[in-house]
């Protein structure tokens, strides 16, 4: 079932968007729950899902789409794989709440076919990350930004190495109702990011967490690393395993 666009493509302006291929790992034991990862800025969903796979979790399956090539308003109109348009990498940044919206309803298309006993995660690099963001408010709103229903029900959310985008409206959003309240303070998050990171600063992250939490995202753990730049390492990929086995209460054994 589609709930904006189709499963396959959304819009940027009038513009369709054509996803590229989409990587799927599945459970190498009990399937319980499936988590949809989005990369970063030029690369494609190939290479999460190899690192991915590699982790000691086999009761999660893992979604990997690949970002639409386009121009990108941060390299002056280059284009590469991009999941939204992005001018600068921060809190202050110009928001692309269209395509942002258009990713957010795609990610629900994707997700929407699992079982319905199992659990459903969205997390990413860089701006995969934002998106993962912008995917948890539109949760805890009960709305996507085009005023259509928010369709699943989202049960963590990991950002690595991101920034919260929309953050000057998201406060209101979650104070709208009771319903996105609560929503919003029973939603895991995990937000990791590298001290020395030199794309989207350290603190943007520190910034990205305040705002949560005075959002109403209170079941939010922020993680940090020293000396760590724009990437990942085996210590924080094993963190975020351990913290998401421990809030789904995942079989950690295969």
């Amino acid at each position: 079932m589609s709930y904006y666009g189709s499963s396959s493509s959304g819009g940027w302006g009038r513009q369709r968007v054509e996803y590229g291929r989409t990587y799927v790992v599945r459970p190498k034991g009990r399937h319980q729950a499936t988590i949809l990862w989005l990369h970063g800025l030029g690369d494609n969903g190939a290479s999460w899902s190899q690192l991915l796979d590699s982790l000691p979790l086999p009761s999660i399956k893992w979604i990997c789409p690949t970002a639409a090539t386009r121009p990108v308003t941060a390299f002056g109109g280059f284009p590469c794989t991009a999941w939204f348009d992005v001018e600068d990498t921060s809190v202050d940044g110009r928001d692309d709440i269209e395509g942002l919206d258009a990713l957010a309803a795609h990610i629900a298309n994707l997700l929407s076919s699992e079982p319905p006993d199992v659990k459903l995660g969205i997390g990413g690099f860089s701006m995969g990350a934002t998106a993962a963001l912008y995917s948890a408010a539109c949760y805890a709103h009960g709305r996507f930004a085009s005023g259509i229903t928010y369709p699943i029900t989202l049960s963590t959310i990991i950002s690595l190495s991101g920034w919260l985008p929309c953050s000057r409206t998201l406060r209101s959003k979650m104070e709208s109702s009771h319903m996105a309240a609560r929503r919003a303070a029973s939603l895991p998050i995990l937000l990791s990011h590298g001290r020395a990171d030199e794309v989207v600063s350290y603190r943007n992250a520190e910034r990205s967490s305040d705002t949560l939490r005075s959002s109403g995202f209170l079941y939010l753990h922020f993680k940090s690393y020293t000396g760590l730049g724009h990437y990942t390492i085996p210590e924080e990929m094993d963190d975020v395993g351990k913290w998401i086995s421990s809030r789904l209460g995942l079989d950690r054994s295969r």
